[in-house]
């Protein structure tokens, strides 16, 4: 699979709850950087931030996907459950680094919208 494809499928494993089968296209020492907030290394530290930020399958409307060598990224809005049950919108930007057909690094970008 090319790194947009691998991308596409590991997202729709998210949306539908299955963030296991999400984690398999990562890589063992990926590593997550929220800009300005949150800094992840590894698969288990993904998966706790997934299981306590993640309370419902997140909603993803992607606007932009774009692949170049080992780079893909993707531009959209996302809905997520807060704890107390409201979903908050937010625009986003990843920018995804592919290692030897895994997902090793993410920078992402993401803003706090109203609806």
């Amino acid at each position: 699979m090319k790194n947009k494809e691998i991308l596409i499928e590991a997202n729709n494993a998210v949306a539908a709850g299955d963030y296991e089968g999400f984690l398999m296209f990562c890589a063992e020492d990926t590593k997550w950087t929220f800009v300005g907030d949150t800094m992840l290394v590894g698969k288990e530290a993904v998966r706790q931030w997934m299981a306590a930020n993640y309370i419902e399958p997140p909603k993803f409307d992607v606007k932009k996907l774009i692949a170049e060598n080992d780079f893909v990224t993707v531009s959209g809005d996302i809905k997520i459950a807060a704890k107390n049950g409201e979903a908050k919108s937010y625009a986003y930007c990843d920018i995804w680094r592919f290692h030897d057909g895994k997902m090793a690094e993410l920078m992402a970008f993401v803003i706090e919208t109203e609806e």
